[in-house]
């Protein structure tokens, strides 16, 4: 097979005429299988040209994924599966990538730390469990974290949870603080620092009981009336998670007014 022309195009890449078709190659497949001074190639070599091409077609998508934002090995690796290339060739690629630091799991670690702390909701064991998930070592992730100025995440928590708070007022203190609390541990924050946020912030049961009073009576006092009205009423009150002394007591002094 002869090769009548090498082309160069953008981005290191050329085409090389190998009997009147041509392959879009690299420059280090052309200095690797010495292509410039050949004018002649076998089928063997050929192959190797394929070969390579495909190689470096995979090496450099990974470079260009690693450059939008920095990868975990693991996700490299995940990546690389999707190729179904040889274990010895993913191998090398991730020696490559570790070799000029593309690869860095603790610089990883940093970055990951850093975007989710202004990016994300996430809390402190949130993110340490994903960085366990993406493979990184313990003694790495807890040397990261001790650096994080804890005063970020604190407030991010108390705006939340004030943010909950305002956004369910129709419900009881009781099952306000279990939702919140639920809610705030599943993203990952310590649950004393949330109950401690929660008390500062909860407002008086009563004055919330009795908003809710006086708009539910209204609503049912349209269907119901009696003892079957009575009823009702307690049963949405305690639904939303009221004390039943305090619906009694509320009750008793609506009836006395």
């Amino acid at each position: 097979m002869e090769i009548s022309k090498i082309v160069k195009m953008k981005d290191n890449k050329y085409k090389i005429y190998i009997n009147n078709e041509y392959i879009v190659t690299y420059d280090n497949v052309i200095l690797e299988n010495d292509l410039l001074y050949k004018k002649n190639i076998d089928t063997k070599l050929y192959k190797k040209i394929l070969i390579d091409t495909n190689y470096y077609n995979i090496y450099n998508n990974i470079v260009k994924l690693i450059l939008k934002r920095k990868r975990s090995e693991k996700e490299v690796k995940l990546y690389l599966k999707k190729y179904e290339i040889e274990e010895n060739t993913m191998q090398k690629i991730i020696n490559k990538l570790k070799e000029i630091k593309l690869i860095d799991d603790v610089e990883f670690c940093k970055s990951y730390i850093n975007d989710k702390l202004y990016l994300s909701k996430s809390g402190i064991n949130k993110i340490k469990n994903e960085l366990l998930d993406h493979n990184i070592e313990l003694n790495i992730i807890e040397e990261k974290l001790n650096n994080v100025d804890i005063s970020v995440l604190d407030n991010r928590l108390e705006k939340l949870v004030i943010k909950k708070i305002n956004n369910n007022k129709k419900y009881s203190n009781y099952l306000l603080k279990q939702k919140i609390l639920n809610e705030m541990i599943n993203l990952g924050y310590e649950k004393n620092k949330i109950l401690q946020v929660l008390e500062a912030n909860l407002t008086n049961d009563i004055s919330v009981l009795n908003k809710e009073f006086e708009k539910n009576y209204t609503k049912l006092e349209k269907k119901y009336n009696g003892v079957e009205l009575i009823t009702k009423l307690k049963q949405k009150l305690l639904q939303k998670g009221f004390n039943i002394d305090d619906i009694n007591k509320l009750l008793k002094e609506k009836t006395e007014e």
